[in-house]
This record gives C-alpha cells, structure tokens and sequence, in this order.
C-alpha cells in the first residue's frame, strides 16, 4: 500500500473517530467547529455533504471491497486451494484473508491511484463539486471492470435492466460511448458473477492435481487391502510435499495477479 493510501486511511479513520465521539458536542468550541465547518452557504452545506459521504462510504467499504475489485477472484481461489490440500483450518481465515487483501490492493493501485489523482483529492481542495467527483472517482473503477468482465454476462444483466426500463441504452450497444454511460446497476452484478466464474475456473486447475494424487493414493491402499485407513490420511502429506516442490504459493499467487494484465 502507498503512502498516498495509507495517509487517506488513516485521516478516514481520524474522522471518524472524532465524529463518534459523544461529548464533542459539548465541548466542541465555535472556533473548532468553524474550522470544520467553514463559514458561507455552499461551503458548509458542501462539507457537510462531504462528511456525510466519507462516514457512508466507510461503513460500506467491506462490501464496496468485495463488488469492485479483484478481491472475489482471488479468495476464491486460495480457498479452494485450501480444500483441494485438504487441510480445513490451514492457514486460517485471518491468513487468507490478509493475503487476499494485500493481493487486491496490489492489483487495485493503478486504479485506486487514479481515482485519489482526478476525483477524490480535487473534491477534498473544492475544485470539483460532488457530482463531477462522483463520475471522476467512479471511472476507474468502471474501466477495471469493463476490463474483466465477460460480454455475456454484462447483455444478461443490461438485458434484464432494459425489461424495467425501455428507454435504457444496452450496454452492448453502447459501443465507444463515455464510460459514464454504463450503469453501475448492470456492471457491477456482471462483473461479480464473471468474477465467481474465473474463481472457480482457476480453483478447478488447482484442485485437479490434488485430486489425482488423492485418486492415486486410494487406488494403491485398496489394491494393499487396507480398507479401514482413509486415503486422505496418507494423501495429505505428499500433497503437501507437492505443492512444496513445485513451489505453489509462489505460483499461485503469480497466476492470480497476472489473470488481472
């Protein structure tokens, strides 16, 4: 993560926190309040919209994480690996989870970079207004997307939304028109669902040769007669051995990021 990143997270976090507190109310003096606040009719009414809409986006931003990044694909396919070793609770959760994150953010920079660059940080100085930043910070995001999704599932979902709407514009007939003109109601949903399909496509390619080990395995104990000794139980560590030698993780997470390029 950059210092850039880093610095938005934290006073983010810094906001909040004071915001949260109850008793800044009451000891909170008009000189600290005016601070926040600045005086004028649009400058207070805008910063409050925009206190408002940092605190909205926070509590959001775990399933914001989700929707718009390259997070799904990737925790998809580590917790598939997991299985295909078949080890349940190594690593853990914590440990997946936290390398899924660091992974998303490194794939994400690129695009988190740009939207700091044209619509957050110009918000932040009053050179754009809320709309204008709204477009600017989404973009990247859309164009992300735009990038991994898969045709059919956007003309599905672009074909749904136009059964409620008649006047909308496919996206399919969209053609090089304004990136803006793709509605998020129908690229999000789209890019998920092509998301949990690559998922699984990669997750089917890791578990396949753990499966051939496993069925290699039960082969030779039932042709030895050992018919109360689970495979699994000898499988395990030359899966493990395995995926040691061929050095997986390094693959794997190479694999997921380039699937992203």
């Amino acid at each position: 993560m950059s210092r850039r990143h880093l610095a938005l997270f934290t006073g983010l976090f810094a906001l909040a926190f004071a915001l949260s507190q109850p008793a800044l109310a009451q000891v909170a003096s008009p000189s600290a309040l005016a601070d926040l606040i600045p005086s004028g009719d649009a400058a207070a009414s805008g910063r409050i919209v925009q206190l408002f809409g940092i605190l909205t986006v926070l509590s959001i931003a775990p399933g914001l994480l989700v929707m718009v990044t390259s997070f799904t694909r990737i925790v998809i396919a580590l917790s598939i690996m997991r299985t295909g070793l078949g080890l349940q609770t190594t690593p853990a959760n914590l440990i997946l989870i936290s390398l899924a994150l660091f992974m998303t953010f490194f794939v994400m920079a690129p695009t988190f970079d740009k939207a700091w660059r044209d619509g957050l940080q110009p918000l932040l100085e009053n050179q754009i207004d809320e709309e204008e930043a709204f477009y600017r910070i989404t973009d990247p995001f859309k164009e992300f997307m735009l990038g991994q999704v898969r045709p059919s599932d956007l003309a599905l979902f672009g074909d749904m939304a136009a059964a409620n709407d008649r006047d909308r514009v496919q996206p399919e007939e969209q053609g090089a028109a304004d990136e803006r003109d793709v509605d998020l109601r129908v690229l999000i949903p789209a890019f998920m669902i092509s998301e949990l399909r690559r998922g699984f496509e990669i997750g089917f390619l890791i578990v396949l040769p753990f499966l051939v080990i496993d069925m290699i395995v039960a082969t030779l104990t039932m042709s030895m007669g050992m018919m109360m000794l689970p495979p699994t139980i000898i499988s395990l560590p030359f899966k493990i051995l395995f995926f040691i030698l061929i050095d997986g993780w390094n693959l794997l997470v190479g694999s997921l990021v380039r699937s992203f390029f």
